[in-house]
């Protein structure tokens, strides 16, 4: 396999940093970021011209995000974030009173909240199915099937956030569809990660650019079956309220700062001239290393998790740390080591979940264990 050196070159990420966390805001290549000082130069030199012109510009990036994500762009919208694409989910699907919303216990903290306030306005009930990090396919499918009696809706993750572990999506939407329950795909770390990530057929899925494929921030992407297509409706009603076609209805809203959705392909053409197949595989066996690396320093373990994504890994925290200070564990490494992690909590154990992206190097992953223990302590 030919050897892919790492290429921080590309980004303005500060070289005294160890940015070992990819995984939440993403970084956005050096070339992106020129390509939106443009843009934004533009506009301000002639505000009204600016906002003429945006949505034939926006046309153009959604078709090449929808080319991308290899999916239906008469059934692909712009949204801010995966959390906002559930939201409108949750929004258009019909929540009878006394049915459920079925989630897992990996569900990320702000889908869990919009799950609890849609059954709360439909007197509903929400339901967490407990998936073990070990769970193979089979268990995962078969776990959550025993929970979607009464169920209106499934809102699953395709890759979790809080545990990096890959979800079997088509079999899910296979026994949602023969119960006549509609799924909801978080899919916010797939695109990038999982070719094709909404080709299964669910009901809505839903991903952002901004973490993987290293678009600019509030870039994300929703995904909407055929049926529900009319009554799906952005969160903002504005003057695209009634356009007849999905993807218009979300694109203009009003004064929004359209940059970074216009600006969004420019880092997919880069991840393609960086080889990214290739890479996403060597970055895998990268964040193994470097997981391992960093559990022996800590006299800990990497999770065994049954199907993690390319791009993270579970590295245990020893038993003394005290999770709920989390927040201020995380700055004081970032003070005192120059170096940006997460610290994820799953079923009474606490982890740092690492992340690779082209940037990175086994180096990045060495320095953190020879420094983090001594924090620790």
């Amino acid at each position: 396999m030919t050897v892919l050196s790492p290429r921080p070159d590309l980004w303005t990420l500060d070289p005294d940093v160890l940015h070992l966390n990819h995984g939440s805001y993403g970084g956005v290549p050096r070339r992106t970021q020129d390509l939106m000082a443009a843009l934004r130069a533009e506009a301000e030199a002639n505000p009204m011209l600016w906002f003429r012109s945006v949505a034939a510009r926006l046309t153009t990036s959604r078709l090449e995000l929808a080319s991308y994500l290899q999916t239906d762009p008469a059934g692909f919208a712009l949204v801010p974030n995966a959390s906002a694409g559930v939201t409108v989910a949750l929004a258009t699907l019909p929540i009878p009173a006394g049915s459920r919303i079925v989630l897992t216990n990996h569900t990320y903290g702000a889908v869990r909240y919009a799950a609890e306030r849609f059954a709360r306005a439909n007197q509903a009930e929400v339901v967490l199915v407990d998936v073990p990090l070990e769970a193979d396919d089979e268990t995962v499918v078969a776990v959550i099937t025993a929970a979607l009696d009464d169920a209106a809706v499934l809102v699953v993750d395709q890759i979790s956030s809080a545990t990096a572990m890959v979800f079997p999506i088509g079999d899910l939407v296979a026994v949602c569809r023969e119960r006549g329950v509609a799924i909801v795909v978080d899919g916010a770390h797939a695109p990038a990660l999982i070719d094709a990530p909404a080709a299964d057929g669910a009901d809505f899925w839903t991903g952002n650019f901004h973490k993987w494929p290293a678009a600019p921030r509030a870039t994300a992407g929703l995904v909407v079956a055929e049926q529900w297509r009319t009554a799906a409706l952005p969160l903002i009603v504005s003057w695209s309220e009634k356009d007849e076609r999905l993807p218009e209805r979300f694109d203009m809203q009003g004064t929004y700062d359209y940059v970074p959705w216009i600006a969004a392909p420019e880092s997919l053409r880069l991840l393609d001239e960086l080889n990214w197949p290739v890479r996403r595989s060597q970055l895998s066996d990268l964040v193994d290393e470097g997981a391992r690396v960093l559990a022996k320093a800590l006299a800990t373990g990497v999770a065994e998790v049954a199907h993690p994504a390319a791009t993270m890994r579970l590295v245990e925290l020893p038993a003394s740390v005290d999770l709920t200070a989390g927040e201020a564990l995380k700055a004081r490494v970032s003070k005192e080591l120059k170096a940006e992690i997460t610290l994820t909590g799953f079923d009474n154990r606490g982890f740092i979940r690492l992340s690779a992206h082209a940037y990175n190097a086994l180096q990045d992953y060495e320095q953190l264990a020879e420094r983090l223990p001594a924090v620790l302590a």
